[in-house]
């Protein structure tokens, strides 16, 4: 079939479903992780910067896909038309795409750990896929119980950003763990802002999202005081030494911060409408990453 014959709407569907935009979540830790190794080391590892980029990508896929297997579940998506489920009415397969995205993912690591005969980076990277299981995998599904944030705020921050240094680096940072705790609340944002349109649907299935325990008005006054403690932690590492005045440089993203913030806030009732909430996070989540990279490497 070619790509005329296929509709519109049907291509925005599967766009949707794919979720392009969501990849700067594995992007950005390796971006950051290695920027810093090599303002620390004066040296990278191609190969294996590479690889552990390819490797997250291939991870991140899976547990975007898994989630849409893991929701059809418990029909929290029913009225989610670009759910992979939906869209193909094969559930098994995606299921085993699923898997097969994770093990390429996870050889990638080993691979690296096989060179550096080391299984430190992929024992973190296991832990990372582990927390994404008990965020979205059966029996757990510590998502519908309003944990997936803290999750996520580990799996994408410390954990994510320690592998990739260590990856390069085998040792440990204090920067890096200063700059894991940003990108670890700023990611986990993305998470939160992808609530405020789904509340029924949640309540529904019985998912207790932070924005259905708070609701979407409270949910809207807390999120400028979580890109707040992002900057502020920052701003805080900078002050004590544990960073370079450079990571001021990711300050430049504050546009996005305020831009998501005032959206929300405007919008938080309107769920057509506030939808589009976390693409702002996306774009937030990426600059601010990129700038925090460039600030190592500059400044």
């Amino acid at each position: 079939m070619t790509t005329e014959a296929i509709p519109v709407s049907r291509r925005k569907l599967w766009l949707a479903a794919i979720k392009p935009p969501m990849y700067s979540v594995a992007v950005v830790p390796i971006w950051v992780g290695t920027a810093i190794a090599q303002a620390t080391q004066h040296h990278i590892n191609g190969w294996i910067a590479s690889t552990f980029l390819l490797s997250a990508i291939s991870i991140v896929a899976w547990s975007n896909v898994s989630n849409d297997v893991y929701d059809a579940d418990t029909g929290i998506d029913r009225n989610k038309h670009h759910s992979l489920v939906n869209l193909t009415g094969n559930r098994p397969l995606i299921f085993w795409i699923g898997n097969g995205l994770l093990a390429l993912g996870v050889v990638g690591i080993a691979a690296i750990a096989l060179l550096q005969q080391d299984l430190v980076v992929l024992g973190l990277v296991s832990l990372c896929c582990f927390l994404g299981y008990l965020y979205q995998g059966p029996p757990f599904r510590l998502g519908y119980k309003g944990l997936g944030e803290f999750l996520c705020f580990f799996a994408y921050g410390p954990l994510a950003l320690s592998a990739v240094y260590y990856s390069q680096t085998k040792s440990w940072s204090v920067s890096v763990l200063c700059a894991s705790v940003f990108l670890g609340i700023i990611t986990s944002i993305i998470l939160f802002c992808s609530h405020f349109h789904q509340v029924e649907d949640d309540i529904a299935a019985g998912k207790r999202s932070p924005i259905v325990r708070l609701g979407t008005k409270r949910g809207a006054e807390l999120l400028p005081w979580l890109c707040g403690s992002a900057y502020g932690a920052v701003a805080l590492s900078v002050v004590l030494g544990a960073m370079p005045v450079g990571s001021l440089l990711t300050l430049g993203s504050l546009p996005f911060a305020f831009k998501l913030c005032k959206f929300v806030g405007q919008n938080h009732d309107r769920p057509q409408r506030v939808n589009n909430c976390k693409f702002i996070a996306v774009a937030l989540h990426f600059w601010s990453g990129l700038l925090l990279g460039l600030g190592f490497l500059v400044l």
